[in-house]
């Protein structure tokens, strides 16, 4: 019984919550906690019911004896009525022999009393203790649901946070890919405008050659003209 209450006194007094930082899975360890005070609790009602019924047994014996007491009384008065002495002295020693019996039952039956008091103090703080640590495993249960909750988030989060840096490296490759693109487009442009060039000049060789030859028609016309006299 010791035992019992030494380990109801270290749960009840003791920071529940410091004791469940230590655990790998608080939870169980707090439902565990539960299981043996339960445990011990059906060990303390045994033990109150047996010192109560202890209790009711030295009353039912001490009321018998002063039941016993009192009836001595009555037969011893009833002998004194009828004239007969002798057989009132033998009542009234019965008596005193019972008196004596009911001084130690007065005394078992008192110690009875206390000890079934003291048991079923000790069984109704027992029963309320475990109530109450009910009460704080579910609002332990609510905490770390909320913790678990907000585990999950975080982890969220940093995958979130994960992707938002993989959409950064897909970003510099783009930029990456539109930079080379613009390059691309850019020598096209040149080789374009340079073949474009090209083509001018090939036209240009070819207008300077009509250009030519038009002045060397000219040329001759004029010559031909001197020698027949025509451009007078």
């Amino acid at each position: 019984m010791a035992g019992i209450l030494s380990r109801f006194k270290d749960i009840m007094s003791s920071n529940i919550n410091a004791l469940l930082d230590k655990a790998e899975d608080p939870m169980k360890m707090i439902d565990q906690y539960l299981r043996n005070l339960e445990s011990d609790l059906g060990k303390v009602k045994a033990e109150t019911a047996a010192v109560m019924a202890e209790e009711m047994k030295t009353k039912r014996e001490l009321n018998e004896c002063i039941e016993s007491i009192n009836k001595m009384q009555t037969y011893a008065e009833k002998a004194i009525l009828s004239g007969n002495e002798a057989d009132a002295r033998i009542f009234l020693e019965k008596k005193n022999e019972l008196n004596k019996e009911l001084t130690s039952l007065q005394q078992t039956y008192e110690i009875a009393q206390e000890n079934a008091t003291k048991m079923r103090t000790m069984h109704d703080k027992i029963v309320k203790d475990i109530s109450e640590l009910n009460s704080r495993r579910d609002q332990l249960k609510a905490k770390m649901a909320v913790a678990q909750t907000q585990e999950k988030l975080n982890k969220i989060g940093s995958s979130i946070n994960g992707a938002m840096g993989n959409m950064s490296k897909f970003d510099q490759m783009e930029a990456k890919i539109n930079k080379k693109l613009d390059t691309a487009n850019a020598m096209a442009e040149l080789n374009k405008s340079q073949e474009s060039n090209n083509i001018d000049d090939l036209m240009a060789k070819y207008d300077t050659q009509e250009s030519n030859t038009s002045s060397e028609i000219d040329d001759e016309l004029a010559k031909l003209k001197a020698k027949l006299n025509l451009d007078k």
